[in-house]
Protein backbone atom coordinates (compact mmCIF):
# COMPACT_ATOMS: atom_id res chain seq x y z
CA UNK A 1 0.00 0.00 0.00
CA UNK A 2 3.40 2.57 0.79
CA UNK A 3 4.21 1.88 -2.38
CA UNK A 4 1.26 2.17 -4.84
CA UNK A 5 0.81 5.42 -2.26
CA UNK A 6 4.01 6.80 -3.31
CA UNK A 7 3.71 6.34 -7.20
CA UNK A 8 0.64 7.94 -7.16
CA UNK A 9 2.34 10.74 -5.44
CA UNK A 10 4.94 10.96 -7.72
CA UNK A 11 2.32 11.54 -10.68
CA UNK A 12 0.78 14.13 -9.33
CA UNK A 13 4.57 15.65 -8.53
CA UNK A 14 5.46 15.60 -12.09
CA UNK A 15 3.03 17.28 -13.37
CA UNK A 16 3.96 19.99 -11.35
CA UNK A 17 7.80 19.91 -11.97
CA UNK A 18 8.73 17.02 -15.15
CA UNK A 19 7.23 19.67 -17.56
CA UNK A 20 10.12 21.83 -18.67
CA UNK A 21 13.42 19.54 -19.29
CA UNK A 22 15.72 22.46 -20.78
CA UNK A 23 16.31 26.62 -19.74
CA UNK A 24 14.68 28.98 -21.59
CA UNK A 25 17.24 31.57 -22.83
CA UNK A 26 17.69 34.36 -20.70
CA UNK A 27 17.13 38.02 -22.49
CA UNK A 28 19.39 40.66 -21.97
CA UNK A 29 19.18 42.01 -18.55
CA UNK A 30 20.65 45.12 -16.69
CA UNK A 31 23.48 44.19 -13.73
CA UNK A 32 21.72 45.14 -10.62
CA UNK A 33 24.14 43.74 -8.24
CA UNK A 34 25.29 45.11 -4.53
CA UNK A 35 28.90 45.63 -6.22
CA UNK A 36 29.83 45.70 -9.80
CA UNK A 37 30.54 42.73 -11.35
CA UNK A 38 34.57 41.62 -11.42
CA UNK A 39 36.39 39.12 -13.96
CA UNK A 40 39.04 37.39 -12.08
CA UNK A 41 42.75 36.57 -13.76
CA UNK A 42 42.63 33.53 -16.22
CA UNK A 43 43.25 30.48 -14.26
CA UNK A 44 44.94 27.38 -15.12
CA UNK A 45 42.77 24.90 -15.85
CA UNK A 46 43.14 23.47 -19.33
CA UNK A 47 41.39 19.85 -19.05
CA UNK A 48 37.97 21.70 -18.11
CA UNK A 49 37.57 22.90 -21.68
CA UNK A 50 37.20 19.20 -22.93
CA UNK A 51 36.23 17.03 -19.90
CA UNK A 52 33.98 19.65 -18.48
CA UNK A 53 33.35 22.16 -21.49
CA UNK A 54 30.13 23.34 -19.24
CA UNK A 55 30.35 26.25 -16.46
CA UNK A 56 30.97 25.35 -13.16
CA UNK A 57 29.56 27.83 -10.78
CA UNK A 58 30.83 28.65 -6.94
CA UNK A 59 30.15 30.49 -3.58
CA UNK A 60 32.10 32.19 -1.78
CA UNK A 61 31.81 34.48 0.97
CA UNK A 62 33.36 37.60 2.24
CA UNK A 63 32.00 39.36 5.30
CA UNK A 64 29.40 41.27 3.86
CA UNK A 65 28.79 39.76 0.44
CA UNK A 66 27.93 36.28 -0.86
CA UNK A 67 30.11 36.20 -4.23
CA UNK A 68 29.06 33.94 -7.23
CA UNK A 69 31.50 32.74 -9.06
CA UNK A 70 31.28 31.00 -12.90
CA UNK A 71 34.26 29.45 -13.81
CA UNK A 72 34.44 28.44 -17.82
CA UNK A 73 37.87 27.28 -19.54
CA UNK A 74 40.09 28.74 -17.71
CA UNK A 75 38.12 32.10 -16.62
CA UNK A 76 36.80 32.87 -13.02
CA UNK A 77 34.27 35.49 -13.12
CA UNK A 78 32.82 36.53 -10.72
CA UNK A 79 29.01 36.69 -12.09
CA UNK A 80 27.03 38.57 -8.97
CA UNK A 81 27.45 40.00 -5.11
CA UNK A 82 24.56 39.60 -2.88
CA UNK A 83 24.23 41.50 0.36
CA UNK A 84 24.29 39.34 3.14
CA UNK A 85 22.65 41.77 5.49
CA UNK A 86 22.30 40.95 9.00
CA UNK A 87 21.86 37.35 10.38
CA UNK A 88 22.27 33.79 8.22
CA UNK A 89 19.56 33.58 6.14
CA UNK A 90 21.15 34.76 3.08
CA UNK A 91 24.28 32.77 4.00
CA UNK A 92 22.66 29.48 4.72
CA UNK A 93 19.81 29.78 1.47
CA UNK A 94 21.74 31.45 -1.37
CA UNK A 95 21.56 28.89 -4.61
CA UNK A 96 21.45 28.30 -8.28
CA UNK A 97 18.67 26.55 -10.58
CA UNK A 98 20.17 23.10 -12.18
CA UNK A 99 21.05 24.73 -15.42
CA UNK A 100 22.67 27.37 -13.86
CA UNK A 101 19.93 30.25 -14.92
CA UNK A 102 18.40 31.25 -11.71
CA UNK A 103 19.51 32.43 -8.17
CA UNK A 104 17.38 32.16 -5.44
CA UNK A 105 17.85 32.76 -1.41
CA UNK A 106 16.23 34.07 2.14
CA UNK A 107 16.30 37.37 3.66
CA UNK A 108 15.79 37.59 6.88
CA UNK A 109 17.34 39.53 10.46
CA UNK A 110 19.29 38.36 13.00
CA UNK A 111 18.15 35.70 15.14
CA UNK A 112 15.51 34.88 12.42
CA UNK A 113 14.79 31.40 11.05
CA UNK A 114 12.41 32.69 8.15
CA UNK A 115 12.32 35.33 5.77
CA UNK A 116 11.27 37.00 2.27
CA UNK A 117 12.08 34.84 -0.66
CA UNK A 118 14.13 36.81 -3.46
CA UNK A 119 14.97 34.94 -6.36
CA UNK A 120 17.33 36.96 -9.63
CA UNK A 121 18.92 35.69 -12.94
CA UNK A 122 22.15 34.62 -12.30
CA UNK A 123 23.89 38.27 -12.76
CA UNK A 124 21.57 39.55 -10.38
CA UNK A 125 19.56 41.26 -12.80
CA UNK A 126 15.79 41.33 -12.13
CA UNK A 127 15.93 40.62 -8.72
CA UNK A 128 12.06 39.99 -7.31
CA UNK A 129 10.11 39.40 -4.34
CA UNK A 130 7.83 36.30 -3.78
CA UNK A 131 4.85 37.90 -2.17
CA UNK A 132 2.54 36.57 -0.34
CA UNK A 133 -0.34 34.56 -2.41
CA UNK A 134 -2.02 31.13 -1.25
CA UNK A 135 -0.48 28.60 -0.37
CA UNK A 136 2.68 30.46 0.16
CA UNK A 137 2.34 32.84 3.09
CA UNK A 138 5.51 35.05 2.48
CA UNK A 139 7.99 33.89 4.42
CA UNK A 140 10.23 31.38 3.97
CA UNK A 141 12.14 28.96 5.76
CA UNK A 142 15.97 29.55 5.98
CA UNK A 143 17.85 27.46 8.40
CA UNK A 144 17.96 23.75 8.39
CA UNK A 145 19.82 21.12 5.88
CA UNK A 146 18.97 22.45 2.10
CA UNK A 147 15.88 24.97 2.74
CA UNK A 148 15.41 25.65 -0.74
CA UNK A 149 15.22 23.26 -3.82
CA UNK A 150 15.15 23.16 -7.32
CA UNK A 151 12.82 21.58 -9.59
CA UNK A 152 14.02 22.33 -12.93
CA UNK A 153 14.69 26.10 -13.99
CA UNK A 154 11.91 27.68 -12.77
CA UNK A 155 10.19 25.31 -9.96
CA UNK A 156 11.75 26.15 -6.48
CA UNK A 157 10.41 24.18 -3.30
CA UNK A 158 10.39 25.92 -0.22
CA UNK A 159 10.00 25.14 3.30
CA UNK A 160 6.50 27.87 4.33
CA UNK A 161 6.67 26.38 8.35
CA UNK A 162 5.80 22.86 8.02
CA UNK A 163 4.50 23.32 4.87
CA UNK A 164 6.25 22.89 1.43
CA UNK A 165 5.19 24.80 -1.30
CA UNK A 166 6.64 24.93 -4.93
CA UNK A 167 7.05 28.41 -6.34
CA UNK A 168 7.19 29.04 -10.07
CA UNK A 169 10.09 31.40 -10.19
CA UNK A 170 9.18 32.56 -13.79
CA UNK A 171 6.25 33.69 -12.86
CA UNK A 172 7.10 34.65 -9.41
CA UNK A 173 4.39 32.92 -7.74
CA UNK A 174 2.98 29.46 -6.22
CA UNK A 175 3.11 27.12 -8.59
CA UNK A 176 -0.37 24.69 -9.72
CA UNK A 177 -0.51 21.93 -7.83
CA UNK A 178 0.56 20.39 -4.80
CA UNK A 179 4.01 20.28 -3.40
CA UNK A 180 3.41 16.75 -1.16
CA UNK A 181 3.66 15.66 2.07
CA UNK A 182 7.18 13.67 1.63
CA UNK A 183 10.25 14.83 3.12
CA UNK A 184 14.21 15.62 2.53
CA UNK A 185 13.28 15.52 -1.57
CA UNK A 186 15.46 16.18 -4.11
CA UNK A 187 14.72 16.37 -7.59
CA UNK A 188 17.00 15.57 -10.77
CA UNK A 189 18.51 18.53 -13.26
CA UNK A 190 14.98 17.71 -15.32
CA UNK A 191 12.73 17.48 -12.81
CA UNK A 192 11.25 14.51 -14.37
CA UNK A 193 12.67 12.00 -11.37
CA UNK A 194 13.21 12.19 -7.44
CA UNK A 195 13.89 10.93 -4.12
CA UNK A 196 12.35 12.16 -1.44
CA UNK A 197 11.36 10.35 2.36
CA UNK A 198 7.33 9.12 2.91
CA UNK A 199 6.44 7.98 6.70
CA UNK A 200 10.62 7.64 7.41
CA UNK A 201 11.38 5.39 4.63
CA UNK A 202 13.50 6.80 1.73
CA UNK A 203 12.12 6.41 -1.61
CA UNK A 204 13.28 7.61 -5.29
CA UNK A 205 11.27 7.44 -8.60
CA UNK A 206 12.61 6.13 -11.70
CA UNK A 207 9.36 7.12 -14.69
CA UNK A 208 6.50 6.17 -13.03
CA UNK A 209 8.25 3.47 -10.38
CA UNK A 210 8.89 4.62 -7.07
CA UNK A 211 11.50 2.33 -5.30
CA UNK A 212 11.81 1.99 -1.68
CA UNK A 213 14.95 1.04 -0.46
CA UNK A 214 17.11 0.87 3.06
CA UNK A 215 20.48 2.19 3.31
CA UNK A 216 23.12 1.91 6.25
CA UNK A 217 25.81 4.61 6.22
CA UNK A 218 29.37 4.10 7.48
CA UNK A 219 29.65 4.38 10.92
CA UNK A 220 32.79 6.76 11.02
CA UNK A 221 31.99 10.21 11.86
CA UNK A 222 28.16 9.54 11.95
CA UNK A 223 27.39 10.36 15.70
CA UNK A 224 28.35 13.60 15.22
CA UNK A 225 25.18 14.32 12.56
CA UNK A 226 21.34 14.29 12.29
CA UNK A 227 21.43 11.55 9.84
CA UNK A 228 21.91 11.66 5.96
CA UNK A 229 19.84 12.93 2.87
CA UNK A 230 20.04 12.92 -0.52
CA UNK A 231 22.03 16.23 -2.29
CA UNK A 232 21.81 14.87 -5.92
CA UNK A 233 20.03 12.28 -8.01
CA UNK A 234 21.28 10.88 -11.67
CA UNK A 235 18.85 11.48 -14.53
CA UNK A 236 17.02 8.12 -14.87
CA UNK A 237 16.26 8.14 -10.87
CA UNK A 238 18.27 5.24 -9.82
CA UNK A 239 20.77 6.77 -7.80
CA UNK A 240 21.30 9.24 -5.26
CA UNK A 241 24.41 11.31 -4.06
CA UNK A 242 24.04 11.24 -0.33
CA UNK A 243 25.18 13.79 2.82
CA UNK A 244 25.27 13.84 6.56
CA UNK A 245 23.19 16.92 7.76
CA UNK A 246 24.64 19.44 10.92
CA UNK A 247 23.61 18.97 14.12
CA UNK A 248 23.77 22.61 14.17
CA UNK A 249 21.74 25.44 11.38
CA UNK A 250 25.06 26.08 9.36
CA UNK A 251 25.22 25.63 5.42
CA UNK A 252 26.05 21.83 4.35
CA UNK A 253 26.33 21.22 0.69
CA UNK A 254 28.42 18.27 0.46
CA UNK A 255 28.29 14.48 0.10
CA UNK A 256 30.33 11.37 0.76
CA UNK A 257 28.48 8.47 -1.24
CA UNK A 258 26.25 7.04 -3.77
CA UNK A 259 23.55 4.99 -3.08
CA UNK A 260 22.08 2.20 -5.72
CA UNK A 261 18.12 2.34 -4.92
CA UNK A 262 17.13 -0.39 -5.90
CA UNK A 263 19.28 -2.39 -4.11
CA UNK A 264 20.23 0.22 -1.01
CA UNK A 265 24.36 -0.21 -1.70
CA UNK A 266 26.62 2.21 -2.43
CA UNK A 267 27.96 1.85 -5.77
CA UNK A 268 31.68 1.68 -5.89
CA UNK A 269 33.40 5.02 -7.76
CA UNK A 270 36.89 5.00 -9.23
CA UNK A 271 38.30 7.42 -6.59
CA UNK A 272 40.78 7.39 -3.74
CA UNK A 273 40.58 9.58 -0.60
CA UNK A 274 37.97 11.92 0.79
CA UNK A 275 35.07 13.32 -1.49
CA UNK A 276 34.07 16.72 -0.82
CA UNK A 277 31.03 16.16 -2.75
CA UNK A 278 29.31 14.29 -5.69
CA UNK A 279 26.42 16.14 -8.38
CA UNK A 280 24.62 14.25 -11.13
CA UNK A 281 24.49 17.07 -14.14
CA UNK A 282 22.15 17.69 -16.81
CA UNK A 283 24.73 15.84 -19.32
CA UNK A 284 24.85 12.62 -17.23
CA UNK A 285 27.84 13.32 -16.14
CA UNK A 286 28.48 12.56 -12.67
CA UNK A 287 31.17 15.45 -11.00
CA UNK A 288 33.26 14.14 -7.82
CA UNK A 289 34.73 16.86 -6.31
CA UNK A 290 37.64 16.05 -3.74
CA UNK A 291 40.30 18.35 -2.22
CA UNK A 292 41.70 19.85 -5.62
CA UNK A 293 40.20 18.33 -8.37
CA UNK A 294 36.91 17.11 -9.92
CA UNK A 295 36.61 13.88 -11.17
CA UNK A 296 34.72 13.11 -13.57
CA UNK A 297 32.45 10.52 -14.57
CA UNK A 298 30.48 8.92 -17.47
CA UNK A 299 26.66 7.58 -16.17
CA UNK A 300 27.98 4.04 -15.29
CA UNK A 301 30.74 5.64 -12.74
CA UNK A 302 33.67 4.89 -15.59
CA UNK A 303 36.03 7.81 -15.25
CA UNK A 304 36.14 9.97 -18.52
CA UNK A 305 38.84 12.72 -17.13
CA UNK A 306 39.60 15.07 -14.50
CA UNK A 307 40.28 18.60 -14.00
CA UNK A 308 42.17 20.08 -11.60
CA UNK A 309 40.28 22.77 -9.60
CA UNK A 310 41.58 26.34 -9.63
CA UNK A 311 43.60 27.38 -6.40
CA UNK A 312 40.55 30.37 -6.43
CA UNK A 313 37.81 28.44 -5.80
CA UNK A 314 39.06 25.27 -3.97
CA UNK A 315 37.85 26.35 -0.43
CA UNK A 316 34.19 27.54 -2.10
CA UNK A 317 31.17 25.41 -2.33
CA UNK A 318 30.23 23.96 -5.77
CA UNK A 319 26.49 24.82 -6.56
CA UNK A 320 26.00 23.96 -9.52
CA UNK A 321 27.44 22.82 -12.86
CA UNK A 322 26.11 24.08 -16.16
CA UNK A 323 26.88 21.94 -19.56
Amino acid sequence: MALAAAVITTVGLSACGGAETAPAAAPPATVTTAAPVATAAPVSDPASATVLAGTRYYLGMTDQEAVIHAVRGDVDQVTARISLGKGSCVRNTITISPYGERLAWVEGGANEDAGTLVTSMIDGSRRRTVERAAPFRGTANCLGSNPLVWNTNDLLMVQDGRRSVLIDVADNKPADGDAGNETLKWWSADGRNWAAVSEGKPYATGGSKASFYHYTPPKAEAAHYDGWRVRSVSMDGRYVAVGWMNTDVSRNDGSFAVVDTTTGKAAKLPVNGEVKSIQFAADGKVLVRQASRIVVLDPGFRQIGEVAEPQEVQQLTLLAYAP
